[in-house]
């Protein structure tokens, strides 16, 4: 038997949450690449929004460091939001 999936195709909104130390706060722009701090891919804005926070939260000595939410199903599917 196989188990279904928690959320349905629709209801899958994918959120890629990143961040990395900025070379210049007035703009988005990392000193390292390879630096990159991958947080991971989340099914919807709530749960990247928690992941967000909490490594936010965690680097705020750092005021270099950022944390960004991208939103991959807008990639994935620009037309998504035009569909009303």
């Amino acid at each position: 038997m196989t188990s279904e999936p928690s959320e349905t195709k629709s209801d899958q909104l994918l959120h890629l949450v990143f961040g990395g130390e900025l070379s210049d706060l007035q703009q988005v722009h990392f000193r390292d690449l390879n630096a990159l701090d991958m947080v991971g891919v989340y099914p919807n804005y709530a749960e990247a929004y928690r992941a967000w926070k909490e490594k936010a939260q965690m680097t705020v000595d750092n005021a270099q460091m950022r944390y960004f939410i991208v939103h991959l199903h807008r990639l994935l599917d620009p037309e998504h939001d035009r569909k009303g």
